[in-house]
């Protein structure tokens, strides 16, 4: 087996070329990934591809942002607690002291308009979290004064927390209704938190129902079912790949006790200003080369549905999780966004997964919160 340098494989995905017109066969094992029968792009589009600024590479920040809301002041107060951290990386402590004020300021004038956008139901649980946040400006604030870097790092991370919970009680109902076609299927009208437990330690990881109904909801009843307690990882390629989900036998995927049939679930990709998700084809299909999923593989540990090559519909059980650094792949710049579907993020001890190889095992699976979320289709 010749054995591919770690730079050649990012550049090439990095370039959006196909590993297929790059490698010629010298990748083996991709095709179960599809990545090898990929369809070069053409070399105009290359270019037009690159998107400025940098991608968010934080699981929790893309699972804030793929919330369906529309609240100008609190996306303002986590675009300014989010900011920090690049400023932070380089100890730029002006312009960190500049965005907390921005916090400061839109909390002070617009408290009433994120009020508004809860249900009144929710508002006291709101107000608390609103409450939270100013208080917790305070130890920020001093942190900053001491520059001290791992405390204003922790504390913007709790704030967040704050931002994250108050974003979430503004979702009033659930924003689409999935393709009838599908309703056989189980759906996760809302979002989940599950951990797995591991041969080599545990990690938690969220599952998005509002952008990948169908893929989490699948994914969350099989975890129900006990499907993946004991399941091996069947591979693992670093900074690439770490893949598990195969039971045993002859199988590739989940056997439906009540039809004794495969259940497969569709390609379900949504895309940055759609309505509802695509089902069933990718974006390159559609000609949507530029068009941006709102959940990118763009973060480490990104939960993505493994699917035969040649079937977009065919996927199962099998799943991967994403391992390249996020510094060299960002969102819109690799083979994997548009053709395959993205239904969560781990994002609790992602360094769990540089430690598990193949042969290592899922012990168990087990949901922490958001089971209620969880439909099953009707008998």
């Amino acid at each position: 087996m010749i054995q591919i340098p770690h730079w050649f494989k990012t550049a090439v995905l990095a370039l959006g070329l196909s590993l297929a017109s790059m490698a010629a066969g010298l990748l083996p094992g991709l095709e179960a990934f599809d990545v090898a029968q990929a369809s070069p792009l053409p070399a105009a589009m290359t270019v037009a591809y690159l998107p400025p600024g940098n991608a968010i590479t934080d699981g929790r920040a893309l699972l804030r942002n793929a919330l369906p809301i529309d609240n100008k002041e609190i996306r303002k107060i986590q675009e300014n607690l989010e900011v920090i951290s690049e400023s932070l990386r380089s100890k730029r402590w002006g312009p960190i002291k500049s965005s907390v004020t921005k916090v400061e300021q839109t909390l002070s004038r617009g408290q009433a308009k994120i009020l508004a956008a809860i249900p009144e139901d929710r508002q006291p649980t709101a107000q608390s979290y609103l409450d939270d946040l100013k208080e917790g400006l305070i130890p920020l604030r001093e942190a900053i004064d001491n520059r001290d870097k791992e405390a204003v790092w922790t504390q913007r991370s709790t704030l967040l927390e704050d931002v994250s919970y108050l974003e979430e009680l503004m979702v009033k109902e659930f924003p689409f209704e999935v393709p009838a076609e599908y309703s056989n299927l189980p759906q996760l009208k809302g979002r989940a938190t599950i951990e797995f437990q591991t041969s080599k330690g545990n990690l938690v990881a969220v599952l998005d129902g509002y952008s990948a109904p169908v893929t989490a909801g699948n994914f969350l009843d099989l975890i129900q079912r006990g499907f993946y307690d004991g399941v091996e990882f069947t591979r693992a390629e670093d900074n690439y790949v770490l893949q598990t989900g195969d039971p045993a036998g002859p199988e590739d995927g989940f056997i439906d006790p009540k039809t004794k049939q495969y259940r497969a679930i569709p390609l379900e990709i949504l895309v940055a200003g759609d309505d509802q998700p695509v089902y069933g084809s990718t974006l390159e299909d559609l000609g949507r080369f530029l068009d941006n999923p709102v959940l990118p593989f763009s973060a480490f540990g990104t939960l993505g549905m493994a699917r035969p090559g040649n079937d977009v519909n065919g996927g199962s059980s099998q799943f991967f999780f994403f391992l390249f650094e996020p510094e060299l792949t960002p969102a819109g710049l690799n083979l994997l966004d548009g053709r395959y579907s993205v239904f969560g993020y781990v994002v609790e001890n992602k360094e769990v997964l540089e430690q598990l190889k193949q042969g290592d095992r899922i012990d168990k699976v087990q949901v922490l919160s958001g089971l209620e979320n969880l439909v099953q289709p009707e008998a």
